[in-house]
């Protein structure tokens, strides 16, 4: 039964009931003052009138967009419970799900508009903001643009956006950049994300994109560096099926591959120490385990035309004319030049994984069908991730995952309705010339880093060298670099020189460079579009309706940014005029419903509100043993041609799956670029291959700093319920220990709970030292959690570690994809 949130009201009593809300409400408040520090206040008595009214709202906390349903009383946050709508939540949630309501009563936030008074930025700085209208900020920062168009000098204006949501907020940039003639709006995170993940599929697959999975229906999962358990997305989803997945028949068997043992290692039935950076020699080594054992996918890659097995270990004289391939391009070239020597046993002495392990892993994920390989940072965060990606990819093509039942597929887009105006109507001249044209991104993106999509690392070291050139103004969403770029302080070197305008609704570190603070609603009080990262394929897109009214002077941001556009001189405002406001920008996409009704029954605004997500069931598109289908309403039984394969799915230039991928390997610049940067022979670099990492900072201990359940992207720094559970593997209790193995330890004369100082040539930062057999040796693990000096009264009270774990980092980025080599530090630790 669906709740219609403007009409269904539970009485107070009615929901206790329900919820057993009143003794765990009780037991909460025992405890929570040991949390917290200070007196709880005592909870307010519901009159016999309240009413429980529940509102369909998508947590903030990670990209999963779980929906949420959140429980007001006399207007007032009381419980947040996943959604039965929402086929990510089905009515669960994660650990750190049910914490919602401490960011909208976060006595911290900012309370309105802030302006700085006090000019001098730095650490121990008080801004000294004073609250302003929001007349006067608007106008503040219309001023100074429109200042910079009339000099000609528009593309020193920039915005820099974390993971944004939707049309409302982060897909208004592109057009607001375009009218307003900068380049630089919007430099997007994806370089401090997971780019060359998405990079390795491009060149293979053909989609620069993310992947959805069939894991209810696998059999053998494999994943390298993706914390399945930890912080892989959609984590609540991912803890739902791992339940399911562990206890159906047959039981899906998991191998698990990183450098500490996480929960997601843990966890599953086989857990593979490996060496930092060396992820692909031993995804190539599965590979040639595959080939050499004769276990591939006949039916997908296709065959020996004699059909017998010629894949010799050493064996180079295959010719690709004697192997009839069906959905794959270069096996035989690929076997040729680079997997014929890429044995177990030569995997082994760079991975130290055992060459029994190797095989072992190899043989089951082969011949336990239906099965998938994963990945994501761990592997792709070093100087040769695009190719580890590759590498690791290419096993999804041998086993006959690519869009089979118990695989992985593209993720199929939301058909939103047109918006009200068309941007191409009100760009002016000044817009559309040569001149603006003359001006690089600032972070020289398509100049010196030819293939990446974003560099945002790199604004902060460019705008110092003046290389293209000094930003004037620059303003941040969603992102934080002072606190989670690589090399953070050297942001905090260049926020002094720029203008600086921080949207956050809390007071970070970023904030206290800020010139001016245009605080956006927290998640329970946005309307907010927001379309599913990549889940199960089919088409999703979930809505952020306003739990409560907004508690403060705030404002949602894409209306920050269309107020700003209504003040830009020129057709620029009467474009934003006529878009209105976000709630009309939602409305007209929402159009789109009606006729495209969702599986769910949604097939307008008011619905989509009320349901709080709209979804069209099912993924239209499948590969049965090696041929493809489509579906036409009552199954997988449209045949599909080669040319439907390579518009829908395989984008590649042949339209299949390129293990000589045509992307590099048949342009000329890529392929200079890439033997410049990393030394592989142009005639190679189509092929996933081993090439050496490099490693930084002068240590001698690799880093690893990795996401953790509650670490909710970095924004529960200021949450007690989360800091007080941060690190449960090694017991981190308002603390982040630093986990080392007991032998390397022993060696440095550190003891257990030892305060410690670890050390790389960009940085250092104190902590509490943990023994921990689950590291390797080589290793030490210290997430990113904790280690704030701004964010809030709980963040800075928690300041073990005494600093970001970013600044330990050297900001060095992968060449290909330009993602910061977020693993490549090495550090030194020694007694404090």
């Amino acid at each position: 039964m669906s709740l219609d949130i403007l009409n269904t009201a539970i009485s107070r009593r009615r929901f206790l009931q329900v919820s057993g809300a009143t003794g765990a409400a009780a037991a909460a408040g025992a405890g929570l003052e040991g949390v917290i520090g200070q007196p709880v206040p005592k909870a307010m008595a519901a009159s016999a009138e309240s009413k429980t009214v529940v509102t369909k709202n998508v947590c903030n906390q990670c990209p999963a967009r779980c929906g949420i349903d959140v429980y007001t009383t006399d207007g007032r946050v009381y419980a947040i419970y996943g959604s039965l709508e929402s086929p990510i939540s089905n009515g669960k949630l994660c650990p750190k799900g049910y914490l919602g309501a401490y960011f909208l009563y976060d006595p911290d936030r900012f309370r309105g508009p802030m302006k700085r008074t006090n000019p001098k930025k730095g650490r121990d700085e008080d801004p000294k903001f004073v609250q302003i209208s929001w007349d006067e900020a608007l106008k503040t920062v219309a001023d100074r643009l429109n200042a910079l168009r009339d000099k000609g000098e528009s593309h020193r204006f920039a915005i820099l956006e974390g993971r944004g949501w939707g049309a409302s907020d982060a897909g208004l940039h592109g057009t607001f950049g375009a009218l307003y003639g900068s380049p630089n709006v919007a430099i997007g995170h994806s370089a401090t994300c997971a780019d060359a993940s998405k990079k390795a599929k491009l060149l293979l697959d053909g989609n620069y994109s993310y992947n959805a999975y069939d894991y209810a229906n696998t059999n053998y999962m494999l994943i390298f560096g993706a914390s399945f358990l930890d912080a892989y997305r959609p984590y609540n989803n991912n803890l739902q099926v791992w339940g399911h997945i562990r206890t159906k028949s047959p039981k899906t068997k998991v191998t698990a591959v990183d450098t500490h043992l996480n929960t997601t290692l843990a966890a599953a039935d086989r857990a593979l120490l490996i060496k930092p950076g060396t992820d692909g020699a031993l995804a190539l080594a599965i590979a040639h385990v595959i080939l050499t054992a004769g276990l591939w996918d006949r039916n997908f890659v296709g065959d020996f035309k004699d059909g017998v097995n010629h894949f010799k270990v050493g064996e180079a004289t295959l010719k690709p004319e004697d192997f009839n391939e069906k959905w794959t391009k270069g096996l035989i070239e690929w076997w040729n030049v680079e997997l014929k020597d890429r044995t177990p046993k030569w995997a082994a002495g760079i991975t130290t994984i055992p060459e029994r392990d190797i095989v072992a892993v190899a043989r089951e994920l082969a011949t336990t069908r239906p099965a998938m390989v994963l990945f994501e940072r761990g592997p792709t965060a070093h100087s040769n991730g695009v190719y580890n990606g590759m590498a690791i990819h290419s096993l999804n093509a041998l086993i006959g995952s690519m869009y089979a039942e118990g695989g992985l597929m593209s993720q199929m887009g939301v058909p939103y309705g047109k918006l009200p105006v068309r941007a191409d109507d009100y760009m002016d001249d000044y817009a559309k010339s040569d001149d603006r044209k003359k001006h690089p991104r600032i972070d020289l993106v398509k100049q010196e880093w030819l293939m990446a999509s974003n560099q945002s690392q790199a604004v902060a070291g460019n705008h110092l060298a003046g290389k293209p050139y000094k930003l004037d103004t620059i303003l941040f969403y969603m992102t934080a670099p002072i606190y989670s770029a690589p090399e953070a302080r050297k942001w905090e070197e260049a926020l002094q020189s720029m203008y600086v305008i921080d949207t956050s609704p809390f007071p970070g570190e970023t904030a206290m460079f800020a010139d001016l603070v245009l605080p956006d609603h927290t998640y329970l009080e946005r309307l907010q579009d927001a379309p599913t990262y990549p889940f199960q394929g089919w088409p999703m897109t979930t809505l952020r309706v306003p739990a409560v009214k907004p508690l403060h002077d705030t404002k949602v941001y894409g209306d920050v940014l269309i107020e700003i556009g209504k003040r830009i001189k020129g057709p620029m405002s009467e474009y934003y005029r006529k878009l209105g406001n976000t709630e009309n920008l939602i409305r007209h996409l929402a159009k789109g419903f009606a006729e495209n009704p969702g599986t769910n029954g949604v097939n307008s605004f008011e619905s989509w509100k009320e349901k709080g997500c709209w979804y069209r069931k099912p993924y239209l598109w499948r590969q049965v043993h090696g041929e493809f289908f489509e579906w036409d309403g009552a199954g997988y039984k449209k045949p599909m041609t080669p040319e439907d394969v390579k518009k829908k799915l395989l984008k590649t230039a042949s339209g299949k799956f390129e293990f000589k991928a045509s992307y590099v390997q048949d342009n000329e610049k890529y392929a200079a670029y890439i033997n410049k940067h990393l030394g592989v022979p142009i005639e190679r670099v189509g092929f996933p291959q081993w090439v050496a990492p490099k490693f930084y900072g002068g240590g001698d201990l690799h880093l690893n700093t990795p996401k953790l359940a509650l670490q909710a992207e970095g924004r529960a720094g200021n949450v007690p319920h989360a800091t007080t559970i941060a690190q449960p593997v090694v017991g981190g209790r308002r603390t982040i220990y630093l986990e080392i193995h007991p032998e390397a330890a022993r060696k440095r004369g550190i003891r257990d709970g030892d305060r410690v100082r670890i050390k790389s040539e960009v940085g250092s930062v104190e902590a509490i030292a943990r023994h921990y057999q689950g590291v390797r040796p080589d290793v030490v693990v210290l997430p990113n959690i904790l280690g704030h000096w701004a964010q809030g009264r709980w963040a800075r009270q928690n300041r073990l570690p005494t600093g970001s774990a970013s600044e330990l980092i050297v900001n060095k980025s992968e060449p290909i994809s330009g993602l910061a080599m977020y693993y490549a530090t090495k550090v030194t630790v020694q007694r404090a």
